[in-house]
């Protein structure tokens, strides 16, 4: 997964209008740890179709106070660069699949 700064997330979200997600994580967060690993396992099928991002909120404290983050890990889904969808936590990889076909509207 491609990690992003400010410049770079500005760039694929908004002026490239990426659909995409995007982990916001630390790196000493345990579920996070388990997340990750799960997001990279499903990028693969996605190749070319939908982007898969990390940002690391302790080295980009500034971008993730943009987002209304409770916790991490948090899943961010975008589209024709707006925020379409959000998923934090624990969570699975249908859950992940199921809101990016919602993303995609397929």
């Amino acid at each position: 997964m491609q990690q992003l700064n400010t410049n770079s997330f500005d760039e694929t979200i908004y002026d490239n209008s990426e659909s995409c997600l995007v982990i916001f994580s630390r790196e000493n967060c345990h579920v996070c740890k388990e997340v990750v690993p799960m997001l990279e396992e499903l990028q693969g099928q996605y190749e070319g179709k939908f982007g898969f991002y990390y940002i690391d909120i302790e080295a980009e404290k500034n971008l993730a106070q943009r987002f209304p983050l409770k916790g991490v890990p948090s899943v961010l889904f975008f589209n024709e660069g707006m925020l379409k969808g959000k998923l934090a936590g624990n969570i699975e990889g249908a859950e992940v699949e199921n809101k990016i076909a919602e993303v995609l509207g397929v």
